[in-house]
């Protein structure tokens, strides 16, 4: 029989999780319909701030999600240990799009450091592509990690 244990990360144990990491799963709903795709992110651990540039096509569900809901959870995870520790941070609020006319000294520094998006995989050309900046810096921000301790 297995046991878990369950702990909550702190403050501390967040942000290097966080930092240590680049990608994650962004999901947002739009009258009860969910939608979750895979992100590449830049975390600023002073500020608890997230850096996305998100790309997306005219037609593509992401953008019809990102306009209609800018309410957001993101979720980091990773499994380790060969299956024995799994740890996982989710964040919660508001995504707030950046027009490039409001880029700051400050914002060109964060999405300079943020990770290249590792999402962008095309089967064809996409000729009207929009990459567009956002800054997450949510209202919510839990971790947590589980223990697995296995009978053998």
């Amino acid at each position: 029989m297995a046991l878990a244990e369950e702990t909550e990360m702190t403050e501390a144990e967040i942000d290097a999780f966080l930092s240590r990491h680049e990608t994650g799963v962004l999901a947002l709903a739009d009258s009860g319909t969910p939608y979750a795709i895979p992100i590449s992110y830049g975390y600023d651990t002073e500020s608890a701030t997230f850096y996305m540039r998100l790309v997306s096509t005219p037609e593509s569900e992401k953008r019809q999600f990102l306009e209609s809901s800018p309410r957001v959870r993101l979720v980091v995870y990773e499994e380790a240990d060969e299956g024995q520790t799994y740890q996982s941070v989710v964040a919660v609020g508001t995504i707030d799009e950046i027009d490039p006319e409001d880029l700051t000294a400050a914002h060109i520094e964060q999405y300079g450091e943020a990770k290249r998006p590792l999402f962008e995989i095309w089967g064809q050309s996409k000729p009207d592509l929009n990459i567009q900046l956002y800054e997450f810096e949510p209202t919510d921000l839990s971790g947590r990690r589980t223990e697995i301790k296995r009978d053998d």
